[in-house]
C-alpha cells in the first residue's frame, strides 16, 4: 500500500491491493490537509507586504490550543490569547514568512508536514526545515501544534539564542 499527495490536485490518495486482490484509491485526510495548507497561508507569502493574518489563524485553533515553538524543549503557548501575544511577539522581529510544503500525511485527526520554510527573522535570511505536527479537535480545528527542528541551525542564521528566541523580541 502507498500514500500519494498530488499537489496539482490537491488529492491524498492510497494505493495498493485490497480485500479481494482489488486495486483502488481512496481519499483519506483531504480536507484536515487543505485546513492545515490554509492554516500555513495565512502565516504569509513570502513577501514583506503580507503580514501574518493573526485573527485568521487563531480562528482556525481551539479555545485551549497549545503551540510548541520547537521540539526538543521549546516552551508550549496555552490559549488564544496567549497564542494572539506570542504571534505578535514573533512578528516584531520575524518578516516574509513563507511555509513551504515538501510532503504531508493525514488522517482524521493529524496532518505531519515536511516543511522548508523561509523567514527574514532580524534583518537576516532564515531558511529552515521543519517536520510539523497538527492535532485536531471534534470540530476539526488545530488544538496541538509543535514544530520539530535544529534550533541551533536557526539561531546561527539569525545571530541569536534559544532564550531570544522564547521570550525576546
Amino acid at each position: 500500500m502507498q500514500l500519494y499527495y498530488n499537489w496539482i490536485t490537491g488529492f491524498t490518495t492510497v494505493a495498493g491491493n485490497f480485500a479481494g486482490g482489488h486495486s483502488r484509491g481512496l481519499e483519506m485526510g483531504l480536507a484536515q490537509e487543505r485546513f492545515v495548507k490554509d492554516f500555513c497561508d495565512a502565516w504569509g507569502d513570502g513577501t514583506s507586504e503580507r503580514k501574518p493574518d493573526v485573527e485568521k489563524i487563531l480562528s482556525m485553533m481551539s479555545e485551549d490550543a497549545e503551540w510548541q515553538l520547537w521540539v526538543p524543549g521549546g516552551p508550549t503557548i496555552r490559549g488564544r490569547d496567549a497564542l494572539r501575544q506570542e504571534i505578535h511577539r514573533q512578528m516584531r522581529f520575524a518578516t516574509n514568512n513563507k511555509c513551504n510544503i515538501v510532503n504531508v500525511v493525514s488522517s482524521d485527526r493529524m496532518v505531519m508536514q515536511e516543511r522548508s520554510d523561509s523567514a527574514i527573522i532580524r534583518g537576516r535570511p532564515c531558511p529552515h526545515q521543519m517536520v510539523a505536527i497538527y492535532e485536531l479537535d471534534d470540530a476539526g480545528l488545530i488544538k496541538r501544534w509543535r514544530e520539530y527542528l535544529d534550533m541551533a541551525d536557526l539561531m546561527r542564521k539569525q545571530g541569536t539564542d534559544e532564550a531570544f528566541a522564547a521570550h525576546g523580541g
